[in-house]
């Protein structure tokens, strides 16, 4: 199998990494690594050896694949030039910055029989794959994610830079269309916004309540799913996964357990996850989550198969989150017009005093004090 030429598009924090570990693939000759600054790319070039490019297009023709980690609204006009140019690639999260632009690449990329894959890498953490067999139809999705503010991604909101992981993730777990989605949303230091919360509705009955926050002073980055037959626990930053699953179908009975004494209801709070549901610690692998996600990609492309998450995936969750997006706007028009409407009820209903300061913007002004309380106030 003839090596694979590739190259990563952008210098930052995360194009630095990728580039390390793409090197370091069997099979892939690391070409360059492009950026228009010239002390990014000359910095990770001297360090891995590379060839430093100022501009993508000089990439094409010598390489087979890329990595593309520019900044989310530059994903589409990149991504474009280099599929035309028979390039496959592996697009950093989000796969764009708008829906359209989205479709548009997928449209592409398969009109050109190329990979194009999305860079959803909690799809390879070791420990939602160990946590996956045990998780049958789910019917209940909760997931946190916070962080504090990176001051990278400033060119999208919270959705699409943090909570586009759990959008993924609850997508293909529920393995359904959603149906309703309901979500509010904060910009506090702007200008998109920094904290959100959805909740997801799937046609097949499965409901997924996904809160991120890039404000918090934690870093939180928790999953917990709950089907007909237990939950199943992972916690991304502390790479653990645990499952707990009933030791027997029957359920409990209200009547035996109401003849119980103190003493055995308390023996059998103790016991509860060893005697009613099984608690398990589950192994979980010592891996490299983006350097799982890269030999995928290579994989995918010198087999032929599809990646674990691709284009088309991509796109669908980009669809789901510009809802989560159009139901915060929504949510925040309906609070803006309730807070209008109490006002104006307020302004309405108020009782005129005579000599009292007007309410509004204008209640600064200086306002002389009525003759009678001057007299009385002396």
């Amino acid at each position: 199998m003839r090596t694979l030429r590739a190259a990563v598009i952008g210098a930052g924090h995360l194009g630095r990494i990728h580039a390390r570990l793409l090197r370091s693939i069997d099979g892939v000759e690391l070409v360059g690594i492009v950026d228009p600054l010239p002390a990014a790319r000359e910095d990770v070039a001297s360090e891995l050896g590379i060839e430093p490019l100022d501009h993508h297009g000089q990439l094409i023709g010598r390489i087979d694949a890329a990595i593309v980690v520019t900044p989310s609204v530059c994903h589409h006009a990149v991504a474009m030039e280099l599929i035309e140019a028979g390039i496959h690639l592996l697009v950093e999260k989000p796969l764009a910055a708008t829906v359209s632009d989205a479709a548009a690449m997928v449209h592409a990329a398969e009109s050109q029989g190329l990979v194009l894959q999305a860079g959803h890498v909690e799809r390879f953490h070791p420990a939602l794959s160990a946590a996956w067999p045990h998780i049958q139809q789910p019917r209940y999705i909760e997931a946190t994610r916070t962080s504090g503010y990176s001051f990278r991604s400033t060119d999208i909101g919270v959705v699409l830079d943090l909570m586009i992981h759990d959008l993924d993730i609850a997508l293909a777990l529920a393995e359904s269309r959603p149906v309703a989605v309901q979500a509010s949303g904060l910009t506090v230091v702007g200008p998109h916004e920094d904290v959100a919360h959805a909740r997801i509705e799937f046609a097949n009955g499965c409901v997924a309540n996904l809160s991120a926050s890039r404000i918090s002073f934690e870093a939180t980055r928790r999953m917990c799913v709950h089907t007909s037959a237990g939950y199943a626990s992972i916690d991304f930053a502390a790479r653990t996964a645990r499952s707990a699953q009933p030791t027997a179908r029957q359920q409990l009975d209200p009547t035996v357990l109401g003849r119980l004494s103190p003493e055995e209801k308390g023996a059998m709070r103790d016991r509860f996850f060893t005697d009613v549901m099984r608690l398990e610690e589950l192994p979980v692998e010592k891996n490299n989550a983006l350097l799982e996600e890269q030999r995928d990609f290579v994989a995918a492309i010198q087999t032929g198969r599809a990646p674990c998450v691709s284009g088309g995936q991509a796109l669908a969750v980009m669809q789901l989150a510009g809802q989560v997006l159009e139901a915060i706007a929504a949510h925040d028009r309906r609070a803006t017009e309730r807070t209008n409407d109490v006002a104006s009820e307020a302004a309405r209903t108020a009782p005129h005093v005579a000599g009292s300061v007007p309410a509004g913007p204008h209640w600064l002004r200086s306002t002389p004090i009525p003759t009678e309380t001057r007299r009385r106030a002396g």
